[in-house]
């Protein structure tokens, strides 16, 4: 039995706004996303949006994407359709369906394993981006040998037991500082196994307690999301005569 023409081309027209539809909210998500980045002034505000933001709203875009494709397909071969019977339709139907679902959890692997990547260098160019004091100047930021003598004894002792970085910058013209605050658990390292960006710090052990006479050590216990590769790295704690 002939499906009328009149149905499949409402069916059809109605596709294709939905599919103009979903690519238009798909940019839109990406430019709400980059509008807000370029709105908020302070380098490290702007790091910290990216961090908790940049891989969701590049995941909802996708979708949206992935919808628009889905919409598309289901608009090809209506003359067929039209001649061959109903049937066909919900055959139509069924597949762009299966291949949306395919499609999805392909992109969302993708998502997951390949985009850390290129949000970590954004992460670290905004991290290392010249910051401006109040007055103006561009600050400096100081070695790590230099910024312990800036930081508190709890600050130093993040640094050492909580997998926690900070960062001074110091206007140099006027003395003003800055100390910034970055949790190093929240993001991924390129996995030694398998080259994905998915090698996060699991758990952390104090092997070692460092003394006045002794140095310490501390392990930093990682695991790939992907491979599940596990690895182990020591980090050596200087005595605690030189840590304050």
């Amino acid at each position: 039995m002939d499906v009328p023409h009149a149905f499949l081309d409402s069916w059809s027209n109605y596709m294709y706004l939905g599919m103009v539809g979903f690519i238009i909210l798909g940019f839109l998500i990406l430019g709400y996303h980059e509008l807000r980045i370029l709105l908020i002034g302070d380098y490290k505000e702007k790091y910290d949006y990216v961090n908790l933001h940049e891989i969701k709203y590049f995941w909802y875009a996708v979708i949206a994407f992935i919808m628009a494709a889905f919409l598309f397909f289901n608009t090809v071969a209506s003359d067929m359709i039209h001649k061959s019977g109903m049937a066909w339709f919900y055959v139509r139907l069924f597949i762009t369906t299966s291949f949306a679902i395919i499609f999805y959890f392909i992109f969302f692997s993708a998502v997951r394993i390949y985009y850390p990547r290129f949000v970590e260098k954004r992460l670290r160019k905004l991290r290392n981006k010249p910051r401006t004091s109040p007055e103006g100047n561009v600050m400096r930021k100081l070695s790590e040998q230099e910024e312990d003598a800036h930081l508190e004894a709890g600050m130093i002792e993040d640094e050492l037991f909580h997998s926690i970085d900070y960062d001074v910058w110091i206007d140099e013209k006027t003395g003003h500082k800055k100390i910034e605050k970055y949790f190093a658990y929240q993001h991924a390292d390129e996995c030694p196994e398998c080259g994905y960006y998915t090698f996060r710090i699991d758990r952390e052990e104090l092997e070692k307690v460092p003394t006045e006479s002794d140095t310490g050590l501390f392990i930093k216990h990682f695991k790939c999301n992907y491979c599940g590769h596990r690895e182990g790295r020591e980090q050596v704690l200087a005595q605690l005569s030189t840590n304050v």
